[in-house]
């Protein structure tokens, strides 16, 4: 199905075992041992780092990176991702989405483009236009219609309809009071976080209808939004937000409790240092498929896993010599990914590490909520 060849200076890209590697182990029990590398990840931060839905008898696996290198592995028979095709967009990439077929990958860049890869021809075209950087992008399979939603700094939700391709065609635009900072959709619900902290909420069924507009818990800038669904897994019904301020929000759209919205501290240090505590930011939030539960990762190096109905922790990791840029668990909810790499959260003075790494880590046991005492 692809029609570039692989990236790299192999043509397999398989795995290394953390356990015989250089860099700090990326939790604190056994099951480090399994964790591995992906090969070939992009020189530059990867700001983005995504699974292909399901069904997929072989996941595959995308990133985006700051310097435009995008990139996709597929699992292979020997259980190792391998290294497939490549593409080099003359900008950064900030988002990206697979169609539910895994057939097509979208693309929001810094350019003001959000841009579609067909991975069976390895062709490009630009399927949207913003007057500012794209900074989201999600494919919305709805009932009875198909579109891309995109999130821009110039304060506009677009939604862009791809039946007309090459055509580029606006199903609709909205405009908002603020840049858009996160987004998240999962159908019938998208959730979009704004930069002056406010969450728009969207019922998508016949077209985007804004049915919610709430002011978010944290005092500091968003730096992620993810959708949870209700205690049967089966519709949406919240959504948690990162701030740059160690701290992550839980927010039921429609609460029946006010007291079930809640605020919790993470990412942090848990010695002083010169007589503060450090505070690290969110950079990424996932919920796994089944279970539930969330893990965040941060600029500490750090990811950690919560039991949000518990509100619990599960299990922390130690740190990584490098910050967490992203993460996404799989659908079979067997497998967490996460990126590792500079964020810039200490400036220029603090790039010192160059390059990025992404690690594979089995996660269904690690978020598996935990039996309550009777």
């Amino acid at each position: 199905m692809f029609g570039a060849s692989s990236f790299g200076n192999k043509s397999m890209f398989g795995g290394t075992s953390m356990a015989s590697s250089t860099i700090a182990p990326a939790a604190t029990t056994n099951t480090q041992s399994e964790d591995f590398f992906v090969d070939g990840a992009p020189e530059d931060t990867i700001q983005v780092i995504k699974f292909s839905p399901v069904p997929q008898d072989k996941p595959m696996l995308a990133c985006g990176a700051w310097d435009g290198t995008l990139r996709v592995w597929m699992f292979n028979d020997s259980n190792q991702f391998e290294g497939k095709a490549q593409q080099n967009i003359p900008a950064p990439i900030l988002d990206l989405c697979w169609t539910e077929d895994a057939s097509k990958i979208f693309i929001a860049c810094a350019d003001k483009e959000a841009r579609l890869w067909d991975l069976a021809s390895n062709q490009l075209a630009t399927v949207g236009m913003h007057d500012g950087p794209v900074k989201t992008c999600h494919w919305i399979n709805g009932n009875n219609y198909q579109c891309l939603m995109t999130g821009s700094f110039d304060k506009t939700l677009r939604f862009w309809d791809m039946k007309s391709l090459p055509q580029q065609s606006q199903m609709a635009s909205i405009t908002l009071p603020e840049r858009v900072y996160a987004a998240d959709v999962q159908y019938p619900m998208a959730v979009v976080a704004l930069a002056n902290k406010r969450i728009k909420v969207y019922n998508l069924e016949n077209g985007p209808t804004e049915v919610k507009d709430i002011e978010s818990q944290l005092k500091f800038q968003i730096r992620c939004i993810s959708i949870f669904r209700d205690k049967t897994n089966q519709m949406p019904a919240g959504f948690a937000l990162g701030s740059i301020e160690g701290r992550v929000a839980v927010q039921y759209v429609e609460a029946s409790n006010p007291k079930d919205n809640f605020t919790f501290k993470c990412h942090r240090s848990a010695e002083l240092v010169n007589s503060y505590q450090e505070i690290y930011a969110v950079n990424d939030i996932c919920f796994h498929p089944q279970h539930g539960t969330l893990v965040t990762i941060g600029s500490d190096g750090r990811y950690s896993m919560w039991d949000k109905d518990a509100r619990t922790k599960l299990k922390t990791s130690d740190p990584h010599p490098m910050p967490l840029t992203c993460c996404d668990v799989h659908s079979s909810g067997m497998f967490l990914v996460y990126a590792m790499g500079y964020d810039w959260s200490r400036g220029h003075e603090g790039n010192t590490q160059p390059g990025s790494k992404i690690v594979i880590h089995k996660c269904v046991e690690d978020m598996k909520p935990r039996a309550t005492k009777k």
